[in-house]
């Protein structure tokens, strides 16, 4: 399978699961132990607002290689209307840009990066 052939939209698919699952596991570990806490928290890192701002501070800390780069410009630049309420269309295509970077590092086997991505999200 090529992974660069794969619609972006369903790397985001699969990177909107992988993110979040670290983010549940970061927020318990951290002590939080009730559920309605750690929904409140969870939003701090899984909205799209926050999502955007986080590959925004990565991208101007040049934090990403070339080929990350283009996984998150593929689904930048992919073609859709539709968006939550929440935000506007550019905004959401940098999370859904954020997700689909994570999405293609899964589906490499590169868990590694993946780790590093997430540290750069938690460790403020």
């Amino acid at each position: 399978m090529n992974l660069l052939e794969i619609n972006v939209l369903v790397l985001a698919y699969l990177g909107d699961t992988i993110y979040e699952d670290h983010i549940r596991r970061f927020l318990i570990k951290k002590g939080i132990a009730n559920v309605n806490d750690l929904q409140t928290e969870s939003l701090k890192y899984v909205s799209a607002v926050n999502q955007a701002a986080y590959l925004k501070r990565m991208l101007e800390n040049s934090f990403l290689n070339e080929d990350e780069i283009n996984i998150v410009m593929r689904a930048r630049n992919y073609k859709t209307t539709s968006h939550p309420k929440s935000c506007d269309i550019v905004t959401y295509k940098y999370a859904t840009g954020l997700e689909a970077l994570i999405g293609y590092l899964d589906l490499s086997n590169n868990n590694e990066r993946i780790n590093e991505i997430m540290n750069f999200i938690l460790v403020k």
